[in-house]
């Protein structure tokens, strides 16, 4: 799924509103930079490498609408992912050479983005296989697949390679409070796939892992430290914790790029705290006490010592 494309009629980017799913497939069309960013920001477009091809396409349309300066206000429209900076630096390295050089660079961005799904997603599921050779009972926080990271996603994307090959037992899927990218992207893109799962609430996960019934957890990153400290979907830490206790296999399934050689740990991670309101109201009805102050981190920072790998296109790094 090319959930993040250029327009081919005139000057727009298109993405598919994951917010809408699974009820709605809704496709917008984004013809300004502001709507680029505040697409970015409100999670119609999101994941990682998703947020990568997103930036690249966003700082096309600057340099096509004759803005190039407002690309920066893409590259920060969300701090902690690494790869949506990253694609907005690239190409706009093109910029001297005009807005078609920068199109196609964004372009790029985008195809080589399948090839290194391709790569990382088998590379994990080969060692899965390696790590437990029956059938795998696996759990998964958030959402690592086409929608997160484009054709072939990450963390998902090898457990479905996994399906394929007839080795999968089931896929537990975390419902991801406060967005539920779990219950509503995860869950759609698995039974898209016709692979095994079931549906639990965030807290019930460290349990499921605790009462025998995971034989690894998998995840995806925003950013990964120099030393291996990894950031990722908030509940992400206490499942790394239930795994490490447990002696079951954590696996971290990303981009080679989104290991950040400027990031020495991650206490120098920058977590973004998002707005209140997403845990105040759920579907836009209010859960709680009107004006009850919120803690709204969107991210929490795994250390690399309860790591198994971290595995990328390019390698399967055991930081611990």
């Amino acid at each position: 799924m090319q959930n993040v494309d250029w327009s081919p009629d005139g000057p727009a980017v298109v993405l598919l509103d994951q917010r809408a799913l699974p009820g709605e497939t809704s496709w917008l069309t984004l013809r300004t930079v502001d709507e680029v960013v505040d697409a970015i920001r409100s999670l119609a477009v999101r994941g990682a490498p998703s947020l990568g091809i997103a930036g690249a396409y966003g700082a096309a349309l600057a340099c096509a609408l004759d803005v190039p300066e407002q690309a920066d206000r893409v590259a920060s429209a969300r701090p902690t992912a690494v790869p949506l900076a990253l694609g907005v630096r690239r190409v706009m390295t093109r910029v001297d050479d005009g807005p078609e050089a920068v199109l196609a660079e964004a372009h790029a961005v985008a195809r080589e983005a399948v090839v290194v799904n391709a790569r990382a997603t088998e590379r994990a599921a080969d060692l899965l296989q390696e790590l437990h050779p029956g059938p795998l009972r696996a759990l998964t926080l958030c959402n690592t697949g086409d929608l997160a990271c484009g054709p072939g996603g990450s963390a998902l994307g090898a457990l479905l390679r996994l399906h394929e090959r007839g080795a999968l037992a089931e896929v537990l899927a975390c419902e991801t409070r406060p967005l539920l990218q779990g219950s509503r992207l995860t869950v759609w893109e698995l039974a898209a796939a016709g692979a095994p799962h079931r549906l639990c609430v965030d807290s019930a996960g460290p349990a499921a892992i605790a009462s025998g019934l995971v034989d690894a957890v998998l995840v995806g990153a925003d950013r990964i430290a120099a030393n291996g400290d990894t950031a990722n979907k908030i509940g992400t830490y206490s499942l790394a914790c239930a795994a490490a206790r447990s002696g079951v296999p954590f696996l971290v399934v990303a981009p080679e790029e989104t290991i950040d050689p400027t990031t020495p740990s991650g206490a120098d991670i920058v977590v973004e705290e998002r707005d209140g309101d997403e845990v105040r109201t759920l579907g836009g009805v209010l859960t709680t006490v009107a004006g009850t102050p919120v803690y709204n981190p969107a991210f929490d920072v795994t250390p690399a010592d309860l790591i198994t790998a971290i595995v990328t296109e390019k390698q399967a790094w055991r930081p611990a």
